[in-house]
C-alpha cells in the first residue's frame, strides 16, 4: 500500500471526513512531510471508493459549496489493519537489525 493510501484511511479511521479534512489531518498525520493535492486526493478516492475501501458518508452545503464526506467501510478497516500490522513487522526487523549493529559502529 502506498503511503498516502496509507495515510487517507488513516485519516478515515478517526470518522467520517469531508476532502479538506483529509487532506488537513493527511498533513497532520504525516508531520507536514508532504501534503496531498486535491486533484490526488480525489482520484485516491474514487480508486478507494471502486475498490470498496471507502464510501461516501453524506453530503452537505457549508457557505454554499458542496461538502461530501467519506468513511471507512469494513473492508477499508481491514485493509488499514493489515497495513498497520505489516509495517510494525518490518520496522521490528528493522529496530532488531540496528540493535545487532550497535556493538559494531562504536
Amino acid at each position: 500500500m502506498r503511503e498516502p493510501t496509507f495515510l487517507i484511511l488513516t485519516a478515515l479511521a478517526a470518522g467520517p471526513r469531508h476532502g479538506y479534512g483529509i487532506i488537513q489531518d493527511v498533513a497532520v498525520l504525516s508531520g507536514r512531510r508532504g501534503t496531498l493535492l486535491p486533484g490526488t486526493l480525489y482520484t485516491a478516492l474514487d480508486r478507494l471508493t471502486a475498490q470498496g475501501l471507502v464510501e461516501p458518508d453524506r453530503e452537505e452545503v457549508v457557505d454554499g459549496r458542496l461538502r461530501r464526506y467519506y468513511r471507512l467501510t469494513p473492508g477499508g478497516l481491514d485493509a488499514l489493519q493489515a497495513e498497520t500490522a505489516r509495517m510494525r513487522q518490518l520496522a521490528t526487523a528493522a529496530e532488531t537489525r540496528l540493535r545487532a549493529m550497535r556493538p559494531h559502529t562504536a
